[in-house]
C-alpha cells in the first residue's frame, strides 16, 4: 500500500535556515527550497533578490500526515521565526523574506487561521502577528546550490530559532 504524503509550503525568513530547522523532523520525508507567491514566471535568486518579483523565499515540505501533522508544523513554524516583524527576520530584508504560510487545501487553510488566531491571542507576542496566509501557487525550485545548503557547508544554523 503507497503512503499518502502531503505538502506544507512555509516562508520564515531565508530559506537556508528553515529547511535546516524543518528537514530533521520525525515525518518530514522531504524538502525544498524555493520561491512562491510571486508574478515573475521561472524566477532566479536574483530576480527574487530584487524585491520587485513578489515572491517569497519558501520550505516546501513533503511529510507523512500519520507520523507529523499539518498542526505540529504549524506549531514548529510558529517558534523558529518572529512573525510579528514585517517584511523580514533578523538582519534579512525585502519582502522575500515575510511570514507566510501557503495552504494547498481548505483543511490546511482553516488549520493555519486558527493556528494564527491562537498564537495572535496566546500573548507571547506584544506585537500583532502578520503572518500572511494565502493560496499556494506554483512552487519555483531554488537553484540547487540553495538545497540542504546549511547541510552541504557545515554551517549549525543563523538567526533561526
Amino acid at each position: 500500500m503507497t503512503k499518502i504524503l502531503e505538502t506544507a509550503t512555509l516562508g520564515a525568513g531565508c530559506f537556508w535556515g528553515v529547511e535546516s530547522w524543518f528537514m530533521e523532523l520525525d515525518g518530514v520525508v522531504e524538502t525544498s527550497v524555493g520561491y512562491m507567491g510571486g508574478h515573475l514566471p521561472n524566477p532566479t535568486y536574483q530576480d527574487v533578490c530584487t524585491d520587485k518579483s513578489g515572491h517569497a523565499e519558501v520550505l516546501q515540505i513533503i511529510f507523512d500526515p500519520e507520523k507529523i501533522a499539518y498542526e505540529k508544523l504549524l506549531d514548529h513554524f510558529w517558534q523558529m521565526h518572529d512573525p510579528t516583524q514585517w517584511n523580514r527576520q533578523g538582519p534579512d530584508f525585502g519582502t522575500q523574506y515575510r511570514s507566510v504560510i501557503f495552504y494547498h487545501t481548505e483543511y490546511q487553510k482553516e488549520i493555519a487561521f486558527h493556528s494564527k488566531t491562537e498564537m495572535q491571542q496566546s500573548g507571547k507576542f506584544s506585537e500583532p502577528v502578520v503572518t500572511a496566509i494565502e493560496k499556494a501557487t506554483v512552487f519555483w525550485k531554488a537553484e540547487e546550490y540553495h538545497q540542504k545548503y546549511h547541510q552541504k557547508h557545515g554551517i549549525g544554523g543563523c538567526h533561526i530559532g
